[in-house]
């Protein structure tokens, strides 16, 4: 047998890749995290699935479920929200899986930023403007950062930062950035990117967290700071440039 870890999108149920759709519809079990992932995922479910909702297990009791799968010769479609690359948690079941001679494999699928993206109608990356996108979080309520990786050396590059898992904080966030990029420095959060209650809040550094406050955004939200967001003058990317050389085409 074989776990898939599936990439089950940012939200909407639709934003799922075909593989990954074709494999929930063959496995015979699904472990899901019900305050994360669509439910409307699960109708593609095979008859007679064992469903899982692993939103109340530990780490053992979800390894248990994948290894017990795998002993009765069944397949796993193991979902997680957005992307698996990004804040998935998924490295520690790997690393167990690993341990317990589980095979596996990495579904793709589409990250929260890019749906925040998306729906903001904006490009991460603008010529001129930023060309570096910053994925990251802090680490109130979560596993301490790294050496290196706070705000304040994050921010001295005055990239395009998307943070995660840290819109509780909006105030003491807008703090610790402001000195780097400056209050007029444009941001914007999404919350609940891609579904039907989506919110849009956009603001700068020095009024977005009292905005954010007021919609009452407590979590399940991307924030998206730095100049792209509101660059217009900026030039034509070099990818379809007139004056870039192209090979002839084929006689």
């Amino acid at each position: 047998m074989t776990v898939h870890f599936i990439g089950a999108g940012p939200g909407a149920a639709d934003l799922i890749t075909v593989r990954g759709q074709r494999l929930i519809a063959a496995a015979p079990v699904c472990l899901y995290a019900g305050s994360l992932v669509p439910r409307e995922l699960l109708e593609w479910c095979p008859p007679g699935c064992r469903v899982i909702d692993t939103a109340d297990l530990n780490l053992d009791e979800i390894i248990a479920e994948l290894v017990a799968a795998h002993s009765a010769g069944h397949d796993v479609a193991r979902l997680h929200s957005g992307d698996p690359s990004v804040f998935s948690a998924v490295a520690e079941q790997m690393r167990r899986l690993d341990a317990a001679g589980v095979p596996y494999d990495v579904i793709p699928g589409v990250p929260a930023f890019a749906a925040a993206a998306a729906t903001l109608h904006r490009e991460l990356t603008v010529p001129g403007v930023a060309q570096t996108v910053i994925l990251t979080r802090t680490a109130e309520r979560a596993t301490a950062m790294p050496p290196g990786e706070d705000l304040a050396t994050l921010a001295a590059s005055k990239a395009t930062m998307v943070l995660h898992l840290t819109v509780h904080r909006i105030e003491a966030l807008a703090a610790e950035l402001l000195p780097h990029y400056g209050p007029d420095c444009p941001v914007a959060v999404v919350a609940r990117a891609s579904r039907p209650d989506e919110l849009i809040v956009r603001g700068t550094l020095a009024d977005i967290a009292p905005k954010v406050i007021e919609a009452g955004i407590r979590r399940t939200a991307i924030i998206v700071v730095g100049a792209a967001l509101t660059a217009s003058q900026f030039p034509d990317s070099h990818l379809y440039s007139t004056t870039r050389s192209r090979p002839a085409p084929d006689a």
